[in-house]
């Protein structure tokens, strides 16, 4: 498994509510790790994919753009982390 990020730089507010309506469009049951962190000027994005090979396939994809576009949010920096060597998470947390 490997783990991106997508660092969404702007307003925090108006980058919440874009990042809510992009995700409703996705199917939760196929995401393996997915966590959004609010920072001050923006979001941190961190996903993860099966390979290093999909993540850039789908961080690059016209499907990912036109989904991110279409939510209002702006073109992310986007940083490859590496592969996951274990992951533990005892619950999910959505934020207000």
């Amino acid at each position: 498994m490997f783990l991106g990020a997508y660092h969404f730089d702007g307003d925090t507010t108006e980058l919440v509510a874009a990042y809510d309506r992009m995700m409703s469009n996705f199917p939760i049951d196929e995401i393996d790790i997915h966590i959004c962190v609010r920072r001050p000027d923006g979001l941190d994005v961190y996903d993860a994919c099966p390979s290093r090979a999909v993540f850039r396939e789908f961080s690059s994809s016209d499907g990912f753009n036109a989904a991110i576009a279409s939510a209002g949010l702006p073109q992310p920096r986007i940083t490859e982390l590496g592969e996951v060597h274990k992951s533990i998470a005892s619950m999910s947390v959505v934020g207000d």
